[in-house]
This record gives C-alpha cells, structure tokens and sequence, in this order.
C-alpha cells in the first residue's frame, strides 16, 4: 500500500534491508531474512528475531519502495506491501506513470516535491475507496467474540477498536492484543502456554502518556490505582494513543464530572460509541478550538486548495474546511493566514472556467476570496450554494484576480440586526454603549503624546483593515498578531474581542436572545443571585463606572442573565472582574456573548464549582515550568507553590493583580491566542524574576517578589486618565523598582516562548485533566473514610478497599444501564458522603458478594429488608456511611449487635412481606420485584418521614442549599445516643415466624447444623411457654393453639417438619389473640445456647472476603 513519504536514513538501514531494484528515483527493498532459503543465515535470524520481538511493522511489510533523492543519504519511504506481488504492481505503476514525467525537472527538489505530491494523492484515492476495506464487518465480528469470550464483559459492552502491541510484563514483552472499549481497556496475549489478561476501567486510570527510553523507544504509559502499564509496538501509535485518550476523558467526565458533561445524544449512549466518530470529533473540537467557532459546529470536509491572498500577491497554500455554518481557511502555517466565512456573510459562489480548478466567493462588502487547485470543484461548488441557498454571479467571464475591497466596511454591516417586539423596551433597559465611552471620552482638543500614539495606533489598524479587510471575514495574518501584541486601540478594542473570540457568531446566531434572557431573568432569587449582589460593588471600585448605577446596573444585568442562562456554572466570584473589563469596552449586549465566550468555550470549566479547567491548566503550567524553567523546579520543594501563586492568574485572567491599564493588554493577547497567551506571560514573569526567586527562602518571601514585580508593570502608552490608571497611583517608595512596561512583557513572552503550540497545550489539558480528576476524587475518599472510620471496627484499609468496591458497583450501573436514576443524582458539590448512593439493586449484588449470609436461601429478601433498614430517608439511595455500618456488624459485632441487626429486620420499616410473582425462582426476587418492594412505605407517625427526608438532605427541592438545617442535621448526630434495646419494638407473631426461618436458612449446611436446629426449637418451645404464662395471667381463656406451628417448624429441615398451619388457616391469626416477643426475651433466650453463640461469634477472614469480592465482582454481577 501507498504510505505517506516519510525520512529514512538509507546508510543504517541498509544493515536491516536488502536492495532487491532501483533505478535513479526509486529503490526497491526487502527485509533481510524474508523469502530466503534457511532464513537467511545468523544475520536473518537475529533481523526475524527483532522483527518478532520489537518491530510490528516488519512483519507487516517486508517490502518496501523509497524514492532516492539524488546526492543524499535520506530516502523517503512511499509503499510497502505483504508480499512481492503486492510490492511489484507498485513498481511497475511508478515505472510505467512517473519515469518518464520526472525528467522534465531540473532540480532535485521539484522532483521530490513532485513525488510526495502525487502519492499524497494516491492515498486520498485510497482512502475514498477503503472504508468498507478498513472496518471489515466479518473480522470485526471474530475479534468481538474473541473479546467477549475472553474478558466476560456484558454484551452492552461496546468494543470500539483494537490493535496488535506488546504489553511489557517487567523487562519482557509480551505479543498480544489490545482492546479499546467504552468503558475498558483490555490487553489478552496467549504465548507459549503463558496467558496475560489484563482489564482497566477508563475512569481509574489517573495518567496516559506518550514516553520512551532506552529499552523502549516509543511506548503509552498507563497508571491505574497506582499500577504502570507499558504498551509498545503500535503501527500507529499516535492514532492509538489519541484514541485512549479520547475513551478515558470521556469516561471520566460522565462519571465524575457530571456537571460539564454535555447532553450529547452519542457520548450520553456508549453503545453509539464508534472508532470513526470519535476522530471526527476530535477534528469538530480542534476546527472549532482554532477558529473560535459555537460548539455546535461539526467538521463536515476538508479540501487542500491554494487561496489568494491579494495585499501580499501569492497564493497560500492551506486547507478549507467547511462545517454547517461556515467556511474556514488555515495556511499550512497556521499563522501565515487565516480566514474565517460565515454563511450569513456569503452572497454568490462561482468557479472559474479556465484550468485553475477555483472557486469564488462572494460576500458582503465588496470582497469575494478565491481558493485554487481544489479537487472536485465544480461539485463543491453545487454543494456550496445548495448549502447557503445561493446562486452564482450573472458575471460569465470571471477575472482571477480578485481584490478586497479598500474600504473598509463598518463593522456593524458584519452583525446582521434584526427588528425585534422588544426593541424599544431593551433600549431602555440595556447599555447600549460601552462604559469607557460614556466615562472617558477622548477630547480631541487635548491631544498630548498619549493621545498621539494611541491615533498612531489606530491608523495602523485602519492600514491593517484597508488590506485585509475588517469584520468577521477579515484576512488573520502575522501583522495581525503583531499589532495585537502592541495593544488594542481604546475604541477598536470592544470591536476585535467580539472579533477574535467568536463572539460576533454568537451574537450573529442568537438576534435578540439577551434581551430576552435578561426579561426572563429579573426578579430571580437564588444562591447565584445573592452572591452576585454581595460582589457586585467589589469590582473594580476605584473605577467611576463602578462607582455609579449605570455601570452597576449593567454587572447586575449581566452576570444574572448569564447565571439564569447557565444554572449549572451560576456564578463564580472570578466572573464579576472579568465582567466589569468587559463591560468598560463592550456594549453590554456584547460584554454578556464576550462572558458566553469565555466561560463556555475559551476557560472550560472553570467557573463551576470546583473549577476543575482552572487546576488543569494549573498543572499544564507547572508541566511548562518544569520544561522552560528547570533550574527553578530544582529550587522550589513544592511544587504547589505556582498552583497557589497563579490561581488568580488563570481566573482573572491577571486583571486581579495587575493594573488595569495594563490588565487589558494582556487579555487582548488571551481574545487572540486563547490560553496560551496567559501561560506564555506567567513564563516570561517567572522567568524575568528568576534570579529573585531562586534567592528566596520561603513561599512567603517569594510571594512578596511576585507583588512587587506586579505593581512595578506600567503601560506607558495607556491614554486613560492618571485617575483610573492603577499603575500611576503607586506610591515613591513602592516604585523603587524598575518599571516594566506590559507591551514589552508581552513581546518578551511571545518572543521567548511563542513556539509553544496550541496542538501540545490540548494534549497536556487532556493528560493533566484525568490527574486533576483523579485527586479530587482521591480527597472526596479520604474525606469519606475520616468520617466513617470513627464509626466502624474496620480497619483504614479495610474501609479503603470495601469503598473501592462499592464505588465500582455504583459505576457498572453506570457503564451499562442508561436510564439508571442513580446517574442523575451524582452532584460532585454536594457533602461527600452525598456524592456517591447506590440503589436496592445495586445493594443486593454487593450483598451477594461481602455478606457472611448471603449463602442464605432467602438472601435477596434479606438484601432487601437490610437496604429498607438503611434507607432512613426513603430515598431509595443509601451512602457509604449506611451501607459500611450494616457491613461493620456482619463482619466485627458481637453476638447482641448482631442478632440485634437481625431482629430490625424483620420488623418495621424494614421488613415487608414478600410475595413472589414466580414461586418456580424460589427466594429469588427479579429487579422489577426488587425495585417494588424497597419503594414501598410503612406507615409511620405524621409528618415523619418528610421531615427525615428534609433533615437528612437540606439542598433537596430549594434553590439553594439550607445551611442551618446542615448545622442542625450535624448537632442531631453529634447527640445521637446508642440506641437502648429497650426501646425496640415488640416483634409480631407473622414476623417471629418469618425471623425463625431466617435463621434456620442462615445455619443450613453449617458444620454445628444439628446442634443449631435444635437449639431454635428449644429457644421456641422456651419462648411459647412464657408468652402461653403471660397471656394466663391477664385472660385465662386465651389459648395458645396458634403456637403449635411454630413447634412444628422449629423441627428443622432434618426432621422433615417444616409446615406452619398458621399460615395456612389465616382465620386463625384473626381469632386467636395477637403474642408478640420483645428483644430482650429472644437474646435471653438464644444467649443460652451455646451452639448459636459460637455461630455468630465466628471470627471472619475480612481481607480474604473483600479480596474475593474485588476479583469477582465482574462476573458476579453478570450473572445476577
């Protein structure tokens, strides 16, 4: 097959390969040791050897074809094949195709880039043709069932893809293979009688990188509860590692990360999980990350074409890419040109008529963009105006030059305006002007040297704008940066961030919808609400904007509509500083889709609760640091010290601990170049105080470096009025420090660390978030375990691998039960012990898999009866806490707190008589009985169990949590007093019956079976003749004939006397006088039987149960 041209240095390959044709272009090859008699001697079986052992690809193609580059030692490989059949029609069409054409150039050069070129063309042949090829259906469905045979997985279990690797077992490799599946990553090798199977959940994996060293050249990196696993040997690992990184991201934020997870109908189903759609949605994310596009937008083409870039006159070669809404173009290099054309722009597409393969279009304002050499034009062209709904020019003869426009259209013509009802309402209620106007408007009549550059400035932009055009679809080139990196003109400033951001889109896309939301969103109350006017005059108040309602008003409005927009992010205390720059340059319109912008697309998650995108990036910082800065790293002991030190960094954007005049540079850089601006500025800070810092001795004293170092940075070209300016306000003593000017930081930075690529900076984020992740859930454990541990006779590890399992549980009704209610209640905000509850059912396996009865025949009811007994609230959920302290007393009680346990269940609200729809099951009980019976009430005393249900969970049905009801839910368990065996109630006669047959199924096939049959017959008879006494004394007529089925039963099975005539003649049981059993008379009873004590008292093999639990919890499940 064709291979994309890639570098081999011919002069050590020569010793792996042997030269079977050239000719003066092209070099055919065969591996050394294949197709050789006697396998090509020690030489062919030492190649064979590594081939076997680490090189996957040898024994993938053992031909291969490399064009020569003329005087050189570097060849490029461009086929390879199986076989010499496949590798001859390969020769054979480049003799017959390419020869002849490759003597017409003059220079080497042309003839290679000649070659790459057309091979590159066959490949994109290929692929049009090889989508069936690639995911053959048939050796799909052998692999499936090697996979499911193999690791037992349910059949929901979607297998996505799989390669060929090897899996190094300490200093060994093992060959085998590596299975990708929604929730797993599995690895099985079967070699020389030597079976490797290995299974990891996605969401316990806490780090997946690329790495090597010297044994490993190029291998994936997976950490899982502490564990490194090493996969080498992929033919492509890049695609594979990309893959698994995609998997375990998603992964980890459907199941810890609820809140940021989009309702997105095909991550939300596993099973529509697919190889193809998952790298069509890692291109969606990339196109929209760097054209700052809506989410929304899907990658539909991409064509390799040529557009005319006519201010520089030449042709930049790049590629379109076309969504539903737009038109896109990037330069090979990305930074040479942009462009960006929406839909909604575009007024007629046209192609051309001579052999230039182009395609016209025309747009608003007088400019039309032609893009050249595109394959399948004219198609794309009908597809185009079918896609806008336009049709070509009445032009016929279409000159190929075509030039922008040199005037510059007002960048109002570029956001469409639409009349709406509430026109007239919204003029009144909305700043439609931007703050810095209103406050600070420039005098033209003063004008000082300030005032100047700030003109000279602006005539740059206007030079800028008459050569690339202005508005949405304006040329993005290099001077583009450079002028950004200078500092955005006062007036122009409001304008370009609505332009960089993506913001102008949203606006574009949504005509109206703020005023609306506004509407809508006044009058609220909420916890967002309140805390949004407790900060509302903290926002800049040395500001005069921020000193009047007109600019208070506006915050208001602002951060309200946004928080009524997005309820699941609110309101964070970092937005309201954002938000008041904003405001200073935008109308308010645009200040709201400007905050849209930032918090949705640009700073993901970090404005909710636990501001989970800010600590990632924190940690891609500390990454860049320890790459840029080593010396630095060495320094510092603690690394968390950036973390601290830069938190207001990343959320403010650097406004909080900067001036503002100088704050306002640095987020012009952050609207152009997105985050890495702001990573790329705490470098060069860092770095520009190096020195300082590694002479300080504590964080402290660090700290203090870096505050001084802020309040040293000047803006000396700012025009604003010495009384806003921030910087202009420091006192003498202060300014003893050199002054530094913003724009020259930001050069700096730009300058030093500008090779930083956005590509790398979302590999870190993605690498960095499954960390961050991972010890935000590690803390919610530690947290969980301090609290129970002081509740339980468990050991810390104990109670560390019980929560594993429990967690686990929880998590595989995820992975597979789509409509499972449980996945709605995950709220990584609430208490801990509130973050993770598990239903009846999920109840019931672990109960299966960790209780000393659960061999019981009735162990379903009495999983049932003990998730009731848990279940105080009548949730239908049960906690960690609940579930280890039933745990606890089976494992480490004494015989009282055990028997105790038992006697609770099998009376109210626990117990609930079971009635089987299919006796044939036996005690079984089906998932639908289950989920019926642990739904249904008893009866309690008025107004209980709603005001449980309202102690135990506070934030349930209000808009905001109920802090007082917290403190009062906490006091209630601080006086919580063990609970008096006195104060039980009495067991009824029903129950008494259905207690003894409990326990007679808990002793069944025990060593002491005999003994302990007898004495529960003993313990009845004892316990009938009192309760025949007492009833004697207060009415001498009463008979206790109803007790002669429980003598009956309390033969035991060994007997054969099981029947119980209570049950039969249910008129009995109405006639005769209800008896009834205290607890103290059944412990008093059963305590002097030794053969029960011994039975309860028997010590328990924890680690032994809970390490069985953990191997077989998979299987187990499946089976029930």
């Amino acid at each position: 097959m064709w291979l994309k041209p890639e570098e081999v240095l011919l002069k050590n390959a020569l010793k792996l390969w042997v030269m079977e044709r050239s000719n003066d272009y092209f070099v055919l090859q065969r591996r050394r040791g294949h197709g050789e008699d006697g396998g090509g001697g020690f030489t062919g079986l030492l190649v064979g050897t590594l081939d076997s052992v680490l090189d996957s690809t040898a024994k993938v193609a053992p031909f291969r074809i490399l064009h020569q580059t003329p005087d050189s030692q570097v060849y490029l490989s461009i086929a390879c094949g199986a076989n010499r059949e496949e590798i001859m029609k390969h020769w054979d069409w480049l003799e017959q195709n390419i020869m002849k054409t490759l003597s017409v150039f003059d220079s080497s050069e042309d003839i290679t880039n000649f070659v790459q070129g057309k091979i590159r063309g066959l490949i994109a042949e290929e692929g049009k043709h090889s989508f069936a090829k690639e995911d053959d259906p048939e050796k799909f469905r052998e692999t499936l069932l090697k996979f499911e045979k193999c690791f037992g997985l349910p059949e929901q279990e979607k297998l996505v893809t799989y390669y060929s690797c090897s899996y190094w077992k300490g200093r060994v490799p093992c060959q085998g293979w590596l299975y990708l599946s929604t929730n797993f990553l599995s690895f099985y090798s079967f070699l020389l009688g030597s079976e490797i199977k290995l299974i990891i959940s996605w969401d316990a994996v806490s780090k997946l990188e690329k790495t090597s060293n010297v044994i490993l050249t190029e291998s994936i990196h997976v950490c899982s509860q502490g564990d490194s696993h090493y996969f080498s040997m992929f033919l492509h690992i890049n695609q594979t590692y990309l893959l698994m990184e995609q998997l375990a991201n998603y992964a980890v934020k459907r199941l810890f990360d609820k809140e940021t997870f989009d309702n997105d109908p095909i991550l939300d189903d596993p099973r529509q999980i697919t190889k193809r759609g998952l790298e069509d949605r890692a291109h969606s994310e990339q196109y929209n990350a760097f054209f700052r596009l809506p989410k929304e937008e899907t990658l539909k083409e991409v064509h390799e074409c040529f557009l005319w870039v006519p201010f520089s006159h030449f042709n930049a070669h790049g590629k379109m890419c076309i969504s539903e809404n737009y038109i896109c173009f990037a330069s090979q290099d990305g930074n040479l040109c942009s462009v960006i054309i929406p839909f909604r722009e575009v007024l007629a597409i046209d192609k051309t008529h001579d052999s230039s393969k182009s395609v016209i279009i025309s747009i608003k304002g007088k400019t039309a963009f032609r893009f050249s050499e595109v394959i399948d034009f004219e198609q794309l062209v009908a597809k185009l105006r079918l896609k806008c709904g336009t049709t070509s020019n009445q032009y016929h003869d279409i000159s190929t030059e075509v030039p922008i426009s040199s005037h510059s259209t007002d960048p109002s013509d570029n956001i469409e305006v639409q009349s709406l009802p509430c026109q007239r309402e919204y003029s009144e209620t909305v700043n439609t002007e931007a703050l810095m106007t209103v406050y600070h408007p420039q005098n033209l009549e003063t004008l000082n040297s300030k005032m100047l550059k700030e003109k000279m400035k602006e005539q740059s932009w206007n030079i800028l704008f008459s050569e690339c055009g202005r508005g949405v679809t304006m040329f993005r080139t290099k001077k583009t940066r450079d002028l950004v990196i200078r500092g955005i003109p006062e007036t122009l400033r409001g304008e370009l961030w609505m332009l960089f951001s993506g913001a102008v889109n949203d606006m574009a896309a949504h005509p109206g919808y703020y005023a609306k939301v506004v509407e809508q969103s006044l009058g609220t109350c909420n916890l967002a609400t309140e805390e949004i006017e407790r900060d509302l005059r903290r926002s800049l108040p040395e500001h005069p904007a921020f000193q009047s309602d007109t600019g208070i008003s506006a915050l208001r409005r602002v951060l309200t509509a946004y928080a009524y927009r997005n309820p699941k992010i609110g309101y964070c205390q970092a937005m309201n500083i954002l938000t008041s720059v904003l405001l200073l340059y935008a109308k308010e319109e645009e200040a709201f889709w400007l905050l849209v912008a930032v918090c949705e697309r640009m700073l993901p998650d970090y404005f909710n609760r636990r501001i989970i995108g800010a600590l990632v990036d924190q940690a891609v910082f500390e990454e860049l640091i320890r790459d840029h800065l080593p010396q630095l790293t060495e320094h510092m002991t603690d690394m968390t010290f950036f973390s601290s030190v830069s938190l207001s960094w990343f959320l403010t954007l650097f406004i909080s601990v900067l001036p503002i005049e100088s704050a306002v540079n640095v987020v012009d850089c952050f609207f152009y170049d997105g985050i890495k601006a702001i990573l790329q500025l705490g470098l060069a800070i860092l770095d520009y105080n190096l020195d300082k810092l590694l002479a300080c001795k504590d964080d402290a004293e660090a700290v203090t470096t870096l505050n001084r170092f802020f309040d040293s940075i000047t803006n000396k070209d700012s025009p604003l009025p010495s009384s806003v300016q921030q910087g202009s306000n420091v006192s003498d003593e202060k300014s003893s420090h050199i002054r530094v000017d913003i724009t020259d930081l930001i050069r700096e930075s730009n300058e030093k660390y500008g090779n930083i690529h956005c590509e790398d900076i979302h590999s870190m984020r993605c690498r960095n978030r499954l960390y961050v992740i991972q010890t935000l859930e590690e803390t919610t454990k530690q947290n969980v375990l301090r609290v129970v541990s002081q509740d339980v006779k468990l050991s810390l590890h104990e109670l560390d691998e019980l929560y594993i399992i429990f967690k686990k549980e929880l998590f595989f009704s995820y992975y597979w039960c789509l409509s499972c209610p449980v996945l709605k209640h995950h709220d990584p905000s609430l208490p801990y012990l509130e973050q993770y509850q598990i239903d009846c059912q999920q109840f019931r396996v672990l109960y299966h898999l960790l209780s000393p009865w659960a061999p019981s025949a009735n162990r379903d009811s009495l999983a049932l009866w003990t998730f009731r007994l848990l279940d105080e609230n009548s949730d239908c959920l049960i906690n960690f806490k609940e579930f280890s302290s039933a745990i606890d007393i089976m494992y480490n009680g004494s015989f009282t707190e055990k028997l105790k346990l038992l006697f609770k269940l099998h009376i109210p609200p626990a117990y609930t008589e079971v009635k089987l729809k299919d006796p044939s099951k036996g005690d079984e009980l089906s998932e639908e009985e289950l989920l019926y019976f642990s739904q249904l009430h008893v009866s309690k005393p008025a107004g209980g169990k709603e005001a449980v249900s309202a102690k135990h969970s506070p934030e349930k049905g209000k808009g905001k949590i109920d802090i007082q009801a917290y403190l009062s839910q906490w006091q209630d368990e601080l006086c919580k007093k063990e609970e008096n065996i006195k104060d039980l109630p009495r067991m009824k006669q029903s129950q008494f019956i259905q207690f003894s047959k409990t326990l007679y199924n808990l002793f069944h096939g025990d060593p002491e079976e005999e003994l302990l049959y007898q004495a529960i017959a003993v313990v009845t008879s004892l316990l009938l003749r009192m309760e025949e006494v007492g009833r004697t004394l207060h009415s001498p007529t009463s008979s206790a004939k109803g007790f002669s089925g429980i003598v009956c039963a309390s033969r035991g099975p060994s007997e054969g006397k099981t029947e119980i005539p209570l049950e039969k003649d249910p008129s009995l049981l109405k006639e005769e006088p209800q008896w009834s059993f205290a607890f103290e008379q059944i412990l008093a009873s059963l305590l002097n039987e030794p053969a029960v004590v011994r039975f309860f008292e028997k010590p328990i093999d924890v680690k032994a149960k809970l390490e069985h639990a953990k191997t077989s919890q998979l299987s187990s499940r499946n089976k029930i």
